[in-house]
């Protein structure tokens, strides 16, 4: 199993203790270094270049979303995984915009937490299934711009439109493959064709977009 590496960024040390406990204890996964405010931890990923950057939204100095902005930009190989509190923060929902690679809440249970940290590790996205109602709710409120479909479907073959249903539906590649007897390979290049056709950045925008296009 290859080494994960994780920077812990909030500014709750008691919740930080916490995530270090349950991923330290995950095989394969490694912490790298903790930060209290949104610079530090910016800073340190400049420096460590982590696989993987669990960000708080909240934070003193510099807040998450800028945090990840520059995380982003300036570590092309670390992907963010946005921690919130509550579901409907919508404060939040700029980290879609900023690059992250997905949210999850707090009070997520420790195994979903391992389990987003590897999904986002691997190049996917990561959710969670509250969160993805409200950010579509937002989307369809028309407080975030929405993605047009317009002629996009009909540039779809009928194998990437059955692809984004899947991914609209939450699948990782692997299901994928699985459900429309694939191989991963092949599940990962209708995927890359799909994402540029449509016009989304990364699953998260295609998940958002397969809804609001009425493919899920």
């Amino acid at each position: 199993m290859t080494e994960i590496t994780l920077l812990l960024v909030d500014d709750q040390e008691l919740l930080r203790d916490g995530m270090a406990m349950v991923l330290s204890q995950a095989p394969g996964l490694r912490i790298v270094g903790e930060a209290g405010d949104g610079r530090a931890g910016a800073l340190m990923a400049r420096e460590l270049r982590p696989d993987v950057v669990l960000m708080d939204v909240r934070m003193p100095i510099m807040d998450g979303i800028e945090a990840t902005r520059d995380v982003v930009a300036h570590c092309p190989g670390t992907r963010v995984l946005i921690l919130t509190t509550f579901d409907l923060d919508e404060y939040a929902f700029n980290g879609l915009r900023a690059g992250a690679s997905g949210f999850l809440l707090k009070d997520a249970p420790s195994a979903d937490l391992i389990h987003a940290v590897r999904t986002v590790a691997a190049g996917e996205a990561v959710v969670s299934p509250r969160i993805t109602r409200t950010l579509l709710d937002v989307y369809q409120g028309g407080r975030v711009p929405s993605p047009a479909g317009g002629d996009v479907l009909g540039e779809l073959t009928a194998r990437e439109r059955e692809v984004l249903i899947a991914i609209g539906q939450g699948l990782s590649n692997p299901e994928i493959a699985g459900q429309l007897f694939l191989s991963e390979s092949t599940v990962k290049t209708h995927v890359g064709r799909v994402l540029a056709k449509i016009g989304a950045r990364d699953r998260v925008h295609a998940v958002i977009w397969a809804h609001t296009n009425g493919l899920v």
